[in-house]
């Protein structure tokens, strides 16, 4: 570990009261993004959903607060409260419905994951872009669409 007197500087411990963020809807706030790894956190209005998306990245999904459904591909829905953590592979699609209103913390790594479009060429990207078009379906009222599929 570098000391202070090596011209290196020490690390620096970051907290966030997650409980205490003030929040918009369907607004994700990113907490802290590195190589290592990316942290958002969401709040979901009762009775409203993220649609069912995917993301390039291993993604685990902590409720905070609230009660939530989550779905993935061919499993039994799961339903839980605060402390419910889940986690999923990259490309996993899935899907979060909020019972009650609810804030998830959402950890993805490693950042941006492969494939991400935030690590692609141009080329790549317009060959993600028409990938995406082609499994793109509507989202229903009341949901939040994350423009991945």
């Amino acid at each position: 570990m570098p000391s202070a007197s090596d011209g290196e500087s020490e690390p620096t411990m970051k907290t966030w009261d997650i409980t205490q963020l003030e929040l918009r809807p369907h607004s994700p706030q990113i907490l802290s993004s590195t190589d290592a790894a990316r942290a958002i956190v969401i709040e979901i209005p009762a009775g409203e959903s993220m649609t069912d998306h995917q993301v390039h990245e291993r993604a685990w999904v902590t409720v905070i607060a609230g009660e939530v459904e989550i779905t993935a591909d061919n499993q039994q829905p799961v339903s839980g409260s605060t402390g419910l953590l889940v986690e999923f592979d990259p490309r996993e699609r899935h899907a979060a419905h909020a019972r009650t209103s609810a804030r998830i913390l959402l950890l993805l790594t490693p950042w941006p994951g492969r494939g991400h479009p935030g690590a692609l060429t141009l080329q790549d990207k317009a060959h993600a872009r028409q990938d995406a078009a082609e499994h793109q379906q509507p989202a229903p009222p009341g949901s939040i669409d994350h423009g991945q599929p």
